[in-house]
């Protein structure tokens, strides 16, 4: 009896490695169907869509297809604000910038400002080359549909009819490149507000951006210029190598990658780096036009070219629709046109010389349109950083004040990536005037997503004051 007594419990094992054994199998039949209900869930999804998109001959129909599958957001819901609030707010915000720099100080660039923009000698634009009837079919048929109100036809329909009319565009164009004006038609822009975010008060007048709309043609005559222009700068070494914006073989990710490239490897030689990321409001639409007119010229733009753009840049308005209302038109006097194929490439021109004052302090840096990305790496022994770092952001601030610029330093953030998880840097920056005391609180940071692929698993980010000063440590980052 004690012996079977004591056999007992052991009797149950059996038992119990065949449940294990069983749900284990379980187990594995389970996943099998679940991979097999996944596979062939997307394959009939794939071939729903495909005989869906298919179907459809229409770009019209093609376009509300894809709209209605992307399930985007409503429309904001309807408030009181009329087509005229919205108007004045967005030329009173350009103008409330502009004033700021009517004084006699700000009245233009300074000397050593206008030297740091690149010129040439002997070698001048002076006048376009008019195009041929195939060479404007082809740009006109290669660039991608836009709805515009202020377009006579849709622009997909011109495409279609452009080889009857052809002779007529093109003789358009070539009149408007020969006599150095742009046409009076193409200068007024239709905007349209766009909430921020969507979880944005809508009745706030401030919580809307403008998107603003072009005539097609307009566009297409840019386009013109643009690739002459753009030819001229490029063969005569004029525009800055790091400025990744509009050009051939450049994208965000180049911009990105030359960034985080560099911080990866300062990291592996064993030095902390600072990433600057600066914060302008409303660049494009302060751009003063006597400025911009005066680097064109430095940089060889002369005679009937020079005055295109003058003519390009001036008399230019808008108006804003809002569910239903237009608002008067609205003159602008600053500014390169929002949602042009030129205003990029003129913006970039317009802060060439920037390079140079953040090259001065030994800063790298990287730009991408309006965004620029300073970066500095650095012993972690080095105590002059600060002094460093707070020196050029004043020249930058000076450099904007005489471009009739704004640098926003409580958008414009520093981030720091020490050497190691253990190093901590504290830093004291002041920028005109302004003392940056530190306090800590969490934060994610995108870049420290870029430069390692995965969330990080220890991070302390620290914010320095209005700046924004981000402390990243990572064991991942640490062995990368």
């Amino acid at each position: 009896m004690t012996h079977s007594g004591n056999y007992a419990p052991n009797s149950e094992l059996p038992k119990e490695n065949g449940k294990k054994k069983k749900k284990q199998a379980d187990l594995k039949n389970y996943q099998l169907l679940l991979a097999s209900f996944s596979a062939n869930l997307t394959t009939a999804k794939a071939e729903f869509y495909h005989n869906k998109f298919c179907s459809l001959t229409d770009s019209r129909k093609l376009f509300a297809t894809f709209k209605s599958l992307l399930n985007p957001p409503p429309p904001p819901p309807a408030t009181c604000l009329m087509a005229e609030t919205l108007a004045s707010f967005f030329t009173g915000k350009v103008a409330a910038i502009s004033n700021q720099f009517t004084d006699a100080q700000c009245s233009s660039p300074t000397a050593s400002s206008t030297a740091r923009c690149p010129s040439t000698e002997g070698v001048a634009f002076s006048s376009f080359a008019p195009l041929t009837e195939n060479e404007t079919l082809a740009l006109l048929t290669r660039s991608r549909p836009t709805m515009c109100p202020l377009d006579p036809i849709p622009s997909n329909l011109l495409q279609t009819i452009a080889p009857a009319i052809i002779p007529a565009i093109t003789h358009t164009i070539n009149a408007s490149l020969t006599s150095g004006v742009f046409p009076t038609a193409f200068k007024q822009a239709h905007v349209t507000p766009l909430l921020k975010k969507p979880s944005l008060n809508p009745a706030q007048v401030d919580n809307y951006r403008p998107v603003s709309l072009l005539p097609f043609l307009s566009k297409t005559l840019e386009r013109a210029v643009l690739n002459q222009v753009s030819g001229f700068l490029s063969q005569n070494d004029l525009l800055d190598q790091n400025q990744s914006g509009f050009k051939k073989g450049h994208s965000t990710e180049t911009a990105l990658l030359s960034v985080t490239e560099a911080l990866k490897t300062a990291r592996a030689a064993g030095q902390s780096s600072v990433l600057i990321l600066l914060d302008l409001s409303a660049a494009f639409d302060t751009v003063n036009h006597d400025f911009l007119l005066t680097i064109l010229s430095n940089m060889g733009i002369s005679d009937n070219v020079l005055s295109w753009f003058r003519s390009y840049l001036t008399g230019r308005s808008f108006k804003v629709s809002w569910q239903g209302q237009l608002s008067s038109a609205r003159s602008l006097s600053t500014g390169v046109p929002q949602g042009s194929v030129l205003g990029p490439l003129l913006f970039s021109i317009y802060t060439t010389s920037l390079g140079q004052v953040v090259r001065s302090h030994g800063f790298s840096y990287h730009c991408f349109a309006d965004d620029t990305q300073l970066y500095l790496s650095f012993s972690p022994e080095d105590h002059s950083i600060s002094a460093r770092i707070s020196q050029c952001l004043s020249d930058i601030s000076s450099w904007m004040k005489e471009h009739h610029l704004q640098l926003n330093l409580s958008k414009t953030e520093l981030l720091v990536i020490p050497a190691k998880p253990s190093f901590q840097h504290n830093f004291s920056i002041s920028i005109d005037s302004l003392s940056l005391s530190h306090r800590q609180r969490l934060l994610g940071t995108w870049v420290f997503w870029l430069m390692t692929n995965s969330p990080s698993r220890t991070m302390w980010p620290q914010l320095l004051g209005p700046a924004a000063l981000r402390s990243i440590t990572s064991e991942k980052l640490d062995r990368s």
